[in-house]
């Protein structure tokens, strides 16, 4: 694919990762990014390689293949529109040099949701574990040599709905956040239609379709939004670190989510742009005042 404007792979997609063991999405120490993921016509593996500054390389294998390659220039944030877009003075520097930096969309919703729901109330390391553990046992194969090197897809919805309760507390997911997943996947036909909605009647719809179901707040349906749909204003807000990260970069202090939300308040509808410029950045947390949370263990409840 070539694009009219620049164009950054990792920048654009290392968010779509869910930790550095995800089966689902690689990045060799060449540069290539292998991704799976599930269209609705079958499983897909894909290739991509950045081969310009403005050019992307990709290759697909399974049932879903053409699909995948269909959806490329959406997942590659061929849409997202920064048109108007000035960045905090703060971040102008990394936004001139991460020019190639997009919202993608991935246009697949349960695949962003279940992850997000594993990471809620939890520190992130512990979710992508169980989030590894899950495909481990319950995912499929991937198509192609994405598979033969040990890649794996997401299970369609019937297969998160039927995971019995004992795996759920062998992956060291609580009943409320495994009760959030199964009842997502007993709506996902609806869940999908998300991009649907927001293209036709905007992105608080579209939210507000994902806050249906019962366990996903604004935190959760942020997250997906950000990978799924490509909503470059969503705001992850009740994130732990978040609000003391936006402060801290933008006026010196911590703050909480209602002083966040009036920093970021001047940049919208970019805000989740500016989040992705602080993430970039590396700094996206405030100084450390404390000792690190201990990782929960559901398993000896």
């Amino acid at each position: 694919m070539r694009s009219a404007r620049p164009l950054d792979l990792h920048l654009t997609l290392d968010r779509l990762g869910r930790g550095p063991y995800d089966p689902t999405f690689r990045r060799t120490a060449s540069g290539d990014l292998w991704r799976t993921t599930r269209m609705p016509s079958g499983p897909a593996a894909c290739r991509l390689v950045q081969a310009g500054p403005r050019d992307v390389v990709a290759h697909a294998w399974g049932p879903g293949a053409d699909e995948a390659l269909d959806a490329l220039p959406d997942l590659l944030g061929e849409r997202d529109d920064d048109a108007g877009f000035v960045p905090p003075p703060q971040l102008r520097d990394v936004h001139r040099r991460a020019t190639g930096l997009r919202v993608p969309r991935t246009g697949r919703v349960l695949e962003a949701l279940v992850p997000a729901i594993l990471e809620q109330r939890v520190q992130a390391v512990a979710a992508w574990r169980s989030w590894a553990w899950l495909l481990r046992r319950h995912g499929e194969r991937a198509p192609g040599p994405a598979g033969e090197a040990g890649m794996l897809v997401v299970p369609d919805a019937a297969g998160w709905a039927g995971v019995p309760t004992w795996d759920w507390h062998r992956a060291n997911v609580d009943p409320g956040r495994a009760r959030t997943v199964v009842a997502a996947a007993r709506v996902a036909r609806r869940l999908e239609e998300c991009g649907a909605v927001l293209d036709a009647a905007g992105a608080e719809a579209a939210h507000a379709r994902l806050r249906v179901v019962p366990g996903v707040g604004v935190w959760t349906a942020a997250e997906v939004a950000q990978r799924a749909l490509g909503d470059a204003d969503a705001v992850s807000v009740g994130d732990f670190h978040l609000a003391k990260a936006v402060g801290w970069a933008l006026v010196g202090e911590r703050v909480d989510d209602e002083r966040m939300l009036e920093l970021l308040a001047p940049y919208a509808p970019h805000r989740y742009r500016v989040v992705r410029l602080l993430e970039v950045s590396g700094r996206a947390r405030a100084p450390r005042r404390g000792p690190r949370l201990s990782i929960q263990d559901h398993r000896r409840n």
